[in-house]
């Protein structure tokens, strides 16, 4: 009875950790996606994720830029190194603090004293763009939004969620 009881209340905290995503997507009308087959990588970006620890982390752009390539190699994409790709591949990731005002709650009577404690988590969003190489048009765009709590301080749980965020993102492509 204590296994299965253990193993129902694993299961929760797991889905509970999956459930924290919230995944978008927005793809061009009329995008004709079985044109594209090819890509490559566009210019990095210029823009900060907000958070040193990601910036000077060359392992959190390089997870991300692998596993995009991995996901889009299983939907049917080729990277090409030279030449004309039909796609350029882009991608912006960002980290914040975020407050959960229930403390606020309390002058209002909603809570007692010791259930409103203002909390302060790091949320993030982690976005992909596809855009036509040859109209320079943004034809897809995919992100994901989610609480980080704890994931930067830790190499490998950053990396799953890495791989969590990206896989959910890319499954929302239109097939080809």
């Amino acid at each position: 009875m204590r296994i299965r009881f253990a193993a129902a209340a694993l299961i929760a905290v797991a889905s509970m950790g999956c459930a924290t995503l919230n995944v978008r997507s927005y793809a061009e009308r009329g995008a004709a996606f079985t044109r594209y087959h090819t890509y490559t990588w566009g210019p990095a970006d210029e823009l900060t994720t907000g958070d040193p620890r990601l910036d000077a982390n060359p392992f959190f752009h390089g997870r991300i830029q692998a596993d995009v390539e991995q996901r889009l190699a299983a939907r049917g994409f080729e990277k090409v190194q030279s030449g004309s790709a039909d796609l350029t591949v882009h991608y912006h990731a960002n980290l914040r603090q975020r407050v959960d005002v229930g403390g606020v709650d309390r002058g209002f009577g909603y809570c007692d004293a010791d259930e409103c404690r203002p909390y302060v988590s790091e949320a993030g969003t982690v976005t992909i763009d596809l855009v036509d190489a040859r109209t320079r048009r943004l034809v897809w765009r995919g992100w994901v939004e989610g609480t980080l709590d704890g994931v930067v301080d830790n190499q490998s749980w950053m990396e799953r969620k890495i791989d969590d965020a990206v896989a959910r993102i890319v499954d929302t492509i239109p097939r080809q």
